[in-house]
């Protein structure tokens, strides 16, 4: 299914994923650094742990890793890691997703130009949106 934007694109896939704050905070305690490298590129692990409470932030950004796997429609796994796609801030701190070779290798099999990320938490839940999109310029 493709969806035309006004603004002159194509969507050809939409992701979105739900992780609660306490199971990321589980995780990291129960499993340490190797949770956090297993699943966070350290531009992530660097914003994260920089913050007062860093969780809320690893839970979008978990989300986030969902919700694009999902865009693609692969799951985590062979064709699409968790450290395939990192979060980074653009210049205004919205989200940028950042592809590694193998997310590449898939945007460009699916024909999309760009990933657009939407990330939110609250202190219990991350949430994240991702679109897959194809510029008509």
């Amino acid at each position: 299914m493709k969806i035309e934007l006004e603004e002159g694109g194509i969507v050809l896939g939409l992701g979105t994923d739900l992780v609660d704050v306490e199971r990321i905070q589980r995780s990291h305690e129960r499993h340490g650094e190797r949770f956090l490298k297993r699943l966070y590129t350290a531009v992530e692990q660097e914003y994260c742990l920089s913050q007062s409470n860093p969780y809320p932030h690893l839970a979008a950004r978990f989300a986030a890793k969902e919700a694009v796997s999902k865009a693609f429609s692969t799951g985590i796994g062979a064709e699409f890691a968790w450290t395939s796609v990192s979060v980074e801030h653009g210049s205004r701190m919205q989200p940028i997703a950042v592809l590694d070779d193998k997310a590449r290798a898939l945007l460009e099999a699916v024909g999309g130009t760009n990933v657009l990320l939407s990330l939110s938490h609250t202190a219990t839940i991350g949430h994240a949106v991702a679109l897959i999109v194809r510029r008509q310029d």
